[in-house]
């Protein structure tokens, strides 16, 4: 991924949100200007950043089926998607401190509890070339810390060695999950975190398998870019945030793996398309709002593109 696109930065209003709220926030892409030949397509690059097909690769792979399929407002083109029978895996690494944090426990509960849920479901939308379809099955298969072991400085590349330690140090090498790095608030991810971006996914060749990871920055550094309010539902305003991050690359990493399966002509994803919208609203006991609650917790959570019925955004299929 060495193309870094170009700044998205822009002022979202936040009217149905609590009066807390933050008004600008970091837009997942959406600002591509380079286009593919004949057919004027963009191509994504997993930072919500889409780029003319010469420079980010060629169509195909994997899924079965290539070309285009097009329908519902995003197309297929070919590459696989992670849809086992058995689900998804999900692997957090805890890169910097943690310690004592309500991090910890928010988004483990959230990995543990968004399988099976009316939201996750969009995602069984989405289908490769032999049209089998994602499941409805995320599963939380384990963490590890890593302390700061490329400093609090990091570039794209830090992100897979972080993934290639942590598994070399005992995480599970699994082709069929997606490993997300969560870095604290004193960590900063120099190739746009809080400026272009506040997380991205892509995949590399780790131990000789196609390794899906994301990097998901603490958004408490910089709280007026990838937060949307004050106070989250669950009571970590960091927490909170990362909770709907990781929601979005979750679900475009499990829909385009390999960023050659399913996206739209301007090259965004299907969680890009509705990247910061979240639909229906309430307010909970601590005055923060959300819009769903499982597993025991309320969240606000960016809704999703459903491949279906034209394609429209929303919180559940």
């Amino acid at each position: 991924m060495n193309v870094k696109g170009w700044s998205t930065v822009f002022a979202l209003s936040m009217g149905l949100i609590a009066a807390g709220a933050f008004a600008t926030v970091v837009r997942q892409g959406h600002a591509p200007t380079q286009r593919h030949g004949n057919n004027n397509e963009l191509v994504p690059t997993g930072k919500g950043w889409a780029v003319n097909q010469a420079k980010g690769g060629s169509h195909g792979g994997g899924g079965g089926g290539g070309g285009h399929t097009k329908s519902n407002g995003i197309d297929y083109h070919g590459g696989p998607v992670l849809n086992s029978s058995a689900g998804v895996n999900v692997y957090y690494i805890w890169y910097g401190n943690w310690s004592g944090s309500q991090a910890v426990n928010i988004l483990t509960d959230l990995a543990n509890g968004i399988g099976g849920t009316p939201y996750f479901n969009i995602n069984t939308s989405y289908y490769d070339g032999n049209s089998i379809h994602v499941t409805n099955k995320v599963f939380y298969n384990g963490s590890a810390s890593d302390n700061y072991s490329r400093g609090t400085s990091l570039g794209d590349s830090d992100i897979q060695s972080i993934v290639s330690s942590a598994i070399s140090g005992g995480l599970p090498l699994d082709s069929n999950a997606v490993y997300f790095v969560l870095t604290s608030s004193d960590v900063n991810e120099t190739s746009g975190f809080c400026t272009q971006y506040c997380g991205w996914h892509t995949h590399g060749t780790i131990n000789g398998a196609d390794i899906k990871y994301a990097f998901i920055g603490d958004p408490s550094r910089c709280p007026s870019s990838c937060e949307v309010q004050t106070t989250g539902p669950n009571g970590s305003t960091g927490a909170d945030g990362m909770a709907s991050i990781i929601s979005h690359e979750l679900e475009e990493a499990v829909t385009d793996p390999d960023l050659n399966a399913w996206y739209d002509r301007r090259g965004y994803e299907n969680a890009d398309k509705c990247a910061w919208t979240f639909g229906t609203e309430y307010t909970t006991s601590n005055g923060a709002t959300a819009n769903m609650n499982f597993n025991g917790r309320d969240w606000l959570i960016q809704q999703n593109w459903v491949n279906a019925s034209g394609g429209y955004c929303a919180q559940s299929y």
